[in-house]
């Protein structure tokens, strides 16, 4: 069972590589968000690279930049589940061309592990040119460092 793969840590001092491509296989083909709705356009996992495991219950939040006025418009919040994943961003509806931000608050998972971050929050901007299409982004964090990527 592949969640069961997962949600394994990995060993400190082990390679988190093997994990992380397990996840990203399960992110990326996850079908629907815990609800039973349909799936989203837009999904992120978290991978917590310092332990080898799932960044799980991360609170995040969806924003679109709003071009007339120049802000951000939160138009969506959700947590990361056990495996690390949010599958439910936004509706196909909801998704339209434009610039967005995902914020995701890492200093409060930090705070819950007692571990010190230098970042208290990562924010990744993007630009959606071809909302038909699936976007995965993941975010790979230690509390001294982040980076992150467009998956499908």
């Amino acid at each position: 069972m592949l969640l069961a793969a997962v949600s394994k840590p990995i060993p400190r001092g082990g390679h988190w590589l093997p994990m992380l491509l397990r996840f990203h296989h399960y992110c990326s083909f996850y079908p629907q968000n815990m609800a039973g709705a349909p799936s989203s356009p837009l999904t992120t996992c978290v991978v917590n690279t310092s332990d080898g495991v799932p960044g799980a219950k991360i609170a995040l939040s969806l924003h679109r930049l709003d071009t007339n006025l120049m802000i951000w418009t939160m138009i969506g919040v959700g947590t990361t589940n056990e495996d690390g994943c949010c599958p439910g961003l936004i509706s196909q509806e909801a998704f339209v061309p434009g610039m967005y931000k995902l914020r995701f608050e890492t200093g409060l998972y930090w705070e819950r592990l007692g571990k010190t971050s230098f970042y208290p929050y990562v924010e990744t901007v993007f630009t959606i040119q071809n909302p038909a299409q699936k976007f995965n982004l993941p975010l790979l964090m230690s509390p001294f460092s982040y980076s992150t990527h467009r998956g499908k």
